[in-house]
């Protein structure tokens, strides 16, 4: 059995950063049903980026970006601080969070990430670029706990 998802002929998944968020991630985190199941659910920290393509690809197409759920991982278990380190090497948060609007509404931020290989400080950057997405609030505007795609 292969590890992509089964989808027509012809399909192409390029959804906007609003998209991302206002339905793919909302109806994530709130246990709701997706309609095409095209993301898949990953241990980010257990895997190595080179390894996404395999998991995350959707079809038969050569493609170059995956989309995938993950929750986020902390550091300590009663700290607020993020582990973003895998078996070889750590995920590095670079430039500044973008909001993500909806109409006029803030609905996420996304972050970009940078896969640097070794341990920090001294891993060596690579070409692996993540964008983490996380929801500012929820389905009534109440702010939301961050869960990532």
């Amino acid at each position: 059995m292969s590890a992509f998802s089964h989808v027509p002929p012809g399909f192409r998944f390029h959804p906007t950063d609003e998209e991302l968020v206002d339905y793919y991630l909302r109806k994530k985190v709130n246990s709701r049903r997706i309609d095409l199941d095209v993301i898949k659910d990953v241990d980010l920290y257990k895997i190595e980026p080179w390894d996404l393509q395999e998991i995350c690809r959707i079809g038969t197409e050569n493609q170059n970006e995956w989309y995938f759920f993950s929750h986020k991982d902390k550091k300590y278990p009663t700290g607020t601080r993020t582990n973003r380190a895998t078996a070889a090497g750590f995920w590095k948060a670079t430039g500044r969070d973008k909001a993500i609007y909806s109409k006029h509404d803030l609905i996420g931020m996304r972050k970009t990430l940078v896969f640097y290989k070794g341990r920090a400080p001294n891993g060596q950057k690579s070409d692996w670029i993540m964008h983490e997405y996380r929801l500012e609030t929820d389905e009534n505007g109440t702010p939301q706990a961050s869960f990532h795609i």
